[in-house]
């Protein structure tokens, strides 16, 4: 790849970043506004391929260490009593590309999040219908969707410890915003697991494995897991660490995004999210992080959505300004101004930083 004038090679973006770029995409800042989240604006991470899947045809299989095995429709599932829930989705590798050195993957900035709501039926009740043996410690899922990562031919699979996956919260989807499912969202059926990183919501939902031995796949023991070096086991990648994001404010500059307000009051808006405990708050600095005030906290519109802050700020002296916000959560939680590197990108929640030019 030739070198760009001025950009350090490491930093540089390689073409198959590009094309993991081209494939997936983030949900604009702006989005921020929503309470919930317009489908086609939900941010994706697709792994391999979206599969082209017949409706009509599909079935879920449920099976493994349980006392019956199950094989179930769409229409059987869609017959059954359902619920809706907002939930806050965010990708793990959100923030990746502002590590440094950038570790080379999908080339997330901030913008690998999203709030849906997800129309479905409680995972706990098939498992109750299927009877747990009580040897069972993992429930494995496994999706449609097929590729090679790691040198390893797979179909996508993640597993939950038991107790996790029984929780009343965790959904078989088979609905977004009120309409099917896109394809490209996991039709005709998803995993939804709030609170967790987006790679546990297995879409294109195919089967369902209860086991009394752990999972040894690729996405389970190699991938998403935080560690230093390409040798060490790592820890698993599980909830969503504690983070907020601001609609950037004023307007954008085409080119670099830089962002231009004019002199005056200016409402600063935002949201905040953990998987960890409710939000307890969020501050704001105009100052690079030097001091913070408190914001106003918002409502949310679940338990497992996110929760609306907003920050008024007195623009008043033309100059260049750095805009930062930071989150806190009831487990005691509060986002760091820089967050530590590790080997896959994951879990970066360090303060947002947005550069204002007052004018």
């Amino acid at each position: 790849m030739a070198s760009l004038p001025g950009v350090e090679p490491s930093e540089q973006i390689t073409p198959a970043e590009l094309r993991l770029a081209t494939r997936n995409h983030g949900m604009p800042l702006e989005a921020l506004a929503y309470d919930v989240t317009p489908a086609g604006l939900h941010y994706l991470l697709i792994h391999y391929d979206i599969p082209v899947v017949d409706g009509e045809a599909w079935r879920l299989s449920v099976g493994g260490s349980v006392a019956r095995s199950l094989s179930l429709s769409l229409a059987d599932l869609r017959a059954r009593p359902s619920v809706t829930r907002a939930v806050t989705m965010e990708c793990a590798g959100n923030g990746r590309a502002r590590l440094s050195p950038r570790p080379i993957s999908q080339p997330w900035l901030l913008e690998a999040v999203g709030t849906a709501e997800w129309t479905g039926v409680p995972l706990r009740d098939l498992l109750l219908e299927a009877g747990v043996d009580d040897s069972a410690i993992e429930v494995r899922f496994r999706g449609l969707d097929r590729g090679v990562e790691g040198g390893e031919a797979q179909s996508y699979e993640r597993a939950l410890p038991v107790e996790d996956a029984m929780r009343d919260e965790v959904l078989l989807a088979w609905g977004m915003n009120g309409a099917p499912l896109p394809p490209q969202h996991g039709f005709p059926l998803r995993l939804v697991v709030p609170g967790w990183y987006g790679m546990t919501s297995v879409k294109w939902l195919s089967e369902i494995t209860v086991s009394a031995d752990p999972f040894e796949g690729y996405q389970q023991v190699r991938g998403y897991r935080l560690r230093q070096t390409p040798d060490e086991p790592g820890e698993p990648v599980t909830r969503m660490v504690v983070r907020s994001l601001m609609i950037p404010p004023g307007v954008p500059d085409f080119a670099t995004r830089e962002r231009l307000v004019e002199v005056g009051p200016c409402v600063v808006r935002g949201r905040a999210w953990s998987g960890l405990g409710a939000v307890a708050g969020v501050e704001v600095s105009v100052d690079g992080g030097v001091s913070w005030r408190p914001a106003r906290l918002g409502p949310s519109v679940s338990p497992w959505a996110w929760r609306s802050w907003e920050f008024e700020w007195d623009a008043a002296e033309p100059g260049d300004y750095e805009l930062c916000c930071r989150a806190s959560d009831a487990a005691g939680n509060v986002q760091p101004l820089e967050a530590p590197w590790n080997l896959g990108g994951y879990a970066n929640n360090a303060v947002h930083r947005v550069p204002v030019r007052v004018e």
